[in-house]
């Protein structure tokens, strides 16, 4: 019994990690540099892949990415919007779909 309480130990931790990263991209988007905005989601989409977060994994990546595109601050923010969300998920791949979906109807 020891393994499944030390797994969801574990995937504690990386959420608290996680949402330290969240928190302080949230205080500073619109200070930081389009590429510093990309690095940290990158680094976020990265551990969060690492720990089979399919729904963080796809939001990270989607943030990245448009952290190089004009309106980049809006974009972020509305992808900071649905993190909390991304970050409790265990719905895996049909989460990931349904958080872009939301965030695309938002965007657009």
């Amino acid at each position: 019994m020891a393994g499944p309480k030390n797994i969801g130990d574990s995937l504690n931790i990386v959420r608290l990690r996680l949402g330290e990263r969240i928190a302080e991209i949230e205080d500073r988007v619109a200070r930081l540099k389009p590429i510093d905005i990309y690095d940290k989601m990158e680094a976020i989409r990265s551990l969060a892949a690492e720990h089979g977060m399919a729904a963080l994994e796809g939001l990270a990546d989607y943030g990245a990415h448009h952290a190089l595109l004009p309106g980049h601050i809006a974009a972020t923010r509305a992808c900071l919007e649905h993190m909390g969300e991304a970050l409790v998920s265990d719905g895996g791949i049909q989460d990931r779909e349904s958080i872009l979906a939301a965030l695309a109807i938002r965007i657009h």
